[in-house]
């Protein structure tokens, strides 16, 4: 047996190394500097320790802080870190969870009875940061069940107990770093000191395992650098986030509310905001129009039979609402939480042939998932939300040219709106849980191969994640980032053999024989809310001009000129330019200034030269004055850019 191993790098190239190799030797033999930046490795696509030794021929790839694995591998020794400074000032504490998360870290502690002192948050951080200093080497060791039981029992920690109760012997791990040691399955940096800026971001409570039935344990939120300046960046990034904050800017211009009466994650849509949602929904129905959609429209409610027959109620019926009791026997209702069973029981009224397909149901049909009322937040999770839905039914041969459309439908959206910077995500099946899904292997073999021919084909910036598909089938992701450089998943497409099969929908073939249409889901603006409420953050409330649910303000500059406003707004309504008079008995300039407050795109200006000409002196939101115009020229200009903004 070879004493050497071959390792393949991204750029294809092999290198040979003794057998036990670590990756940051790998690192090392091509330059020092590569190997200090070094915070994980991905070998033969599983993220590990640097530090682990690499016993047989493997790919692998170097991760550093530029990698979302570096970090979060970073984010996750920061985690340890922490637990290790709260037992040096709190010593007693029990630990629960420290996971790394989409930026940053949390450890779930319990206090017990020891006073913690929320606003004692910089000791912690000078704790964690005079450990990091320290350079302690995280370290890896196998442990065997009943080892690690001894080891919590002793220190009396009954959260790591339950957690140890439901793993396998031969699968436990335990990391340790200076005089800690924690029940981790990894990965981690190779020593504490790559950690150089540190900020503990909140504390809340979370129950134990996400159970309200159980213990509230204290959550410290953090988040940490490998310099002092990222650090600093990244709170006056925070701080942007809470100037453009959906909630405030929302309630500012008047665009939606909550009551605690009509229930907590169900959002009421004010006037502007239902404007705002028409204008969206005008605007998918038109496209959706031009590519062949049919509109459709379901009940609020199906039968749970329905949802039995999807799979939906086998997946996620414990975690909705449940079901609706009937006065008839054994009659049970769910509110809605998917269209597609309706779709299908559509497609299915009425025989199919080959010549009728594709044929393309779209739905901004309203749909319900019971969140818990911890993660509710603002439109962005909800508990009731509209989706620009769309199921599409094809044949086998069609399935990649009408996943290619809706590819386009898509970028089409993130045009119009501004969303220039995204990333396709390919999101396939998790290989170590096969029971998550429905369907046969060949089926989703197929729709994942066509998902990444037709990304390629497109020319897409892809990238794949395993475990992220859906229960039916794998899919298409938009990861957009916005103008703060957060990451959302915007728009989705999704390639389905398997409910054809549980729904047995047919066609009948050019060979007269039955056959099954493969379904294709897509959601460009996904939620309704979800969709906006990112949209209002990336803006700032600025929304593009078409989209604006006030256009225009008319600002006579005295009551005497108030029925040549009217007159103005009267041919501006008839343009279907949406706006208001200020008809207050204020200053011209109170007036400017407090449309500008509540974002109006143009102000128009009226007085006695404007009255006597049939114009409008023009002023354009943070640009100042462009000029006067006659309203039938300011009617053209208008509609100009909203066409240059929707081409």
């Amino acid at each position: 047996m070879s004493d050497q191993i071959t390792i393949t790098l991204p750029d294809g190239s092999n290198r040979t190394y003794d057998k036990g190799s670590t990756a940051l030797d790998v690192a090392m033999s091509i330059s020092e500097g590569l190997a200090r930046n070094v915070l994980a490795a991905k070998v033969n696509g599983e993220v590990r320790d640097s530090f682990r030794p690499i016993e047989e021929d493997a790919e692998l790839q170097l991760l550093t802080w530029n990698d979302e694995e570096g970090k979060s591998t970073m984010w996750h020794s920061s985690a340890h870190i922490m637990a290790e400074a709260l037992e040096a000032l709190y010593p007693g504490i029990k630990l629960g969870i420290g996971p790394p998360i989409e930026n940053g870290f949390y450890y779930d502690i319990d206090f017990g009875d020891i006073e913690f002192d929320a606003d004692n948050l910089k000791a912690i951080e000078d704790k964690m940061l005079e450990l990091a200093r320290e350079k302690n080497e995280f370290t890896r060791k196998e442990i065997s069940k009943s080892d690690a039981i001894k080891f919590y029992e002793e220190k009396g920690d009954e959260y790591k107990l339950e957690l140890i109760d439901g793993l396998e012997d031969g699968s436990i791990t335990f990391y340790n770093q200076g005089n800690f040691t924690d029940l981790c399955r990894g990965p981690h940096i190779p020593h504490t000191g790559y950690i150089k800026a540190v900020k503990i971001l909140n504390v809340a409570g979370a129950y134990w395992r996400g159970d309200e039935k159980r213990k509230q344990l204290t959550r410290l939120y953090a988040i940490s650098f490998p310099k002092q300046k990222e650090l600093k960046e990244y709170l006056e990034l925070l701080e942007q986030a809470k100037l453009r904050d959906h909630r405030k800017i929302g309630k500012e211009l008047e665009l939606f509310t909550f009551s605690e009466k009509v229930g907590k994650g169900l959002p009421l849509w004010l006037p502007k905001g239902a404007v705002l949602r028409e204008r969206l929904e005008n605007f998918m129905r038109k496209a959706q129009l031009k590519a062949g959609y049919d509109q459709v429209v379901s009940p609020h409610i199906g039968s749970k039979e329905l949802y039995v027959t999807s799979g939906h109620y086998a997946k996620y019926g414990e975690d909705s609402f449940q079901p609706i009791k009937t006065p008839a026997e054994d009659e049970e209702f769910l509110l809605k939480p998917m269209n597609c069973p309706h779709h299908c029981e559509i497609y299915k009224s009425r025989p199919r042939s080959y010549k009728d397909l594709p044929i393309r149901y779209a739905e901004f049909g309203t749909v319900y998932r019971y969140e818990q009322s911890g993660e509710l937040h603002g439109l962005t999770r909800v508990r009731g939300f509209t989706q620009d839905d769309a199921h599409i039914f094809c044949r086998q041969d069609q399935v990649k040219e009408e996943f290619a459309k809706v590819i386009d439908l898509v970028l089409h959206v993130f045009g119009a709106l501004g969303f220039g910077d995204f990333t396709a995500q390919v999101s396939l099946r998790d290989p170590d849980n096969p029971d998550k899904y429905i369907g046969k292997d060949e089926d989703w073999d197929r729709a994942e191969r066509e998902i990444q021919e037709v990304a390629d084909e497109k020319g897409l910036q892809t990238v794949v994640e395993y475990g992220e598909a859906a229960f039916y089938g794998p899919k298409l992701d938009f990861m957009v980032k916005d103008a703060l450089g957060r990451k959302w998943q915007l728009g989705t497409i999704q390639v389905d053999y398997s409910l054809p099969n549980r729904f047995e929908l047919e066609y009948v073939g050019n060979d007269n024989q039955k056959h099954r249409p493969v379904m294709i889901h897509r959601a460009p603006f996904g939620s309704m809310e979800r969709f906006i409420a990112i949209l209002i953050e990336n803006c700032a409330g600025d929304f593009p001009l078409w989209l604006a649910p006030e256009q225009i303000a008319i600002l006579p500059i005295s009551e005497k000129y108030h029925d040549y406003a009217k007159e103005v707004y009267l041919q501006m309504q008839e343009q279907d330019i949406r706006g208001f008079i200020d008809e207050r008995d204020e200053k011209i300039g109170k007036k400017i200034r407090d449309a500008e407050v509540k974002k109006i795109p143009y102000m128009l200006i009226v007085g006695e030269k404007e009255s006597a000409d049939g114009a409008v002196s023009v002023r354009q939101h943070g640009e100042g004055d462009i000029g006067s115009m006659k309203k039938d020229e300011f009617v053209g200009y208008f509609n100009n850019k909203v066409a240059e903004l929707i081409k």
